[in-house]
């Protein structure tokens, strides 16, 4: 095994994800479960009537260097931590609780589920098989954002593409918040706007399209410029026509580095059958014997770190019902080396852009505030 690069630990005292979803429930209701922004990150972000988060699936901060990506740049007024592992499962898990995985209870893009016996992806909801898993548990502890900020007398409400409206991870993750599809771009910044102006309301906006051009075409190629270019429009727009009493932060769920064809390491299941492979490629969770896991760290371009450690990049641990919805543990995980990723039969190898480990690039995401208007 070789080492990896630096690995940058989620600040979960105030410096990440969760912290700033606490701190905008905390200016709407005047409560919130986990702790909120550093103060030298809360004082930049302006007392509101109602808030716009607008998350940016795939941004990372260094991404901001783009020419298409000139107005988000301008409007960034500091950095925040993904959670751990740096994959949009767990970061929107953490955005519809207010919580770190630790207490959430979503810990990858592939998790073991009570009572299934295979990896299930749990953003299409298809188990390594490819077999539909009925969306039977609610994973997101009860109440959550959403529950508790209608119960304080807010409206949330999400805005994301139209075709997410009835998936089963929107049903995980949306109860008690109602969801508005919409068609393109214009559509996206329009429903933004009219939603917003109602005071008392937290407008959750997701817009996808950088992630997957970067995953599909890379940072250098048109789609991914196109992508950056429609938001950073976007962006601007917004912040021209929402009401003077609407506050507008922007974030990402995480960053992401480039692959090589050469550095993707195939796994493959009949040399290690007595291992269960899940999480993501650049974070590998392993569970089984000992002396497996060993032989095939012999194998893999990773390091190895056992359960005691990784359990503190999760966060603080929860409570005993929020540690049992945490489902089987691994036993560790294996950290891809830079430019590197780990692919077992049933992640996909096809991709440029990967992401879901702790290199700073996947790790550190844009606070993003819009000027008052």
């Amino acid at each position: 095994m070789t080492e990896t690069a630096p690995l940058r630990i989620p600040d979960y005292a105030g410096g990440s994800l969760p912290n700033l979803v606490a701190e905008l429930e905390w200016r709407l209701t005047g409560s919130a479960i986990s702790a909120r922004l550093h103060p030298d990150l809360s004082v930049r972000i302006p007392e509101a009537a109602s808030y716009v988060l607008l998350m940016i699936d795939g941004l990372g901060d260094h991404q901001l260097d783009h020419r298409m990506a000139s107005s988000l740049a301008a409007a960034r007024q500091g950095t925040l931590d993904a959670p751990f592992p740096t994959t949009t499962t767990v970061s929107l898990a953490t955005v519809a609780s207010g919580l770190p995985p630790s207490r959430h209870g979503v810990i990858g893009h592939f998790m073991l589920l009570e009572g299934h016996p295979h990896p299930v992806n749990v953003l299409r909801w298809v188990d390594s098989t490819g077999r539909p898993i009925p969306d039977r548990r609610p994973m997101i502890p009860s109440p959550n954002l959403w529950e508790r900020l209608v119960s304080a007398g807010i409206e949330p409400i999400t805005v994301q593409p139209r075709g997410y409206s009835d998936t089963p991870l929107t049903r995980v993750l949306y109860r008690g918040c109602r969801f508005e599809g919409v068609d393109g771009m214009i559509d996206f910044v329009r429903a933004v706007v009219d939603l917003a102006r109602v005071p008392g309301r937290l407008v959750f906006a997701y817009f996808p399209d950088v992630d997957i051009s970067a995953h599909v075409h890379g940072f250098g190629s048109p789609a991914y410029a196109q992508a950056l270019s429609g938001i950073s429009a976007a962006w601007d727009h917004l912040s021209a026509l929402l009401p003077a009493h609407v506050g507008m932060v922007g974030t990402a769920d995480h960053g992401l580095v480039s692959i090589e064809n050469a550095g993707k390491h195939r796994i493959r299941r009949r040399h290690h059958p007595d291992l269960v492979l899940y999480g993501d490629p650049r974070s590998l969770y392993v569970r089984g014997p000992s002396d497996r896991i060993a032989a095939l760290g012999t194998e893999v371009p990773a390091t190895w770190y056992p359960y005691r450690q990784i359990e503190s990049w999760w966060g603080q641990s929860g409570t005993p019902a929020e540690e049992s919805a945490l489902g089987p543990r691994p036993d560790g995980a294996f950290l891809a080396d830079a430019g590197r990723v780990l692919l077992p039969g049933h992640m996909d190898r096809r991709m440029v852009g990967y992401h879901g480990g702790l290199d700073p690039r996947e790790v550190r995401i844009p606070l993003l505030v819009a000027a008052a208007s």
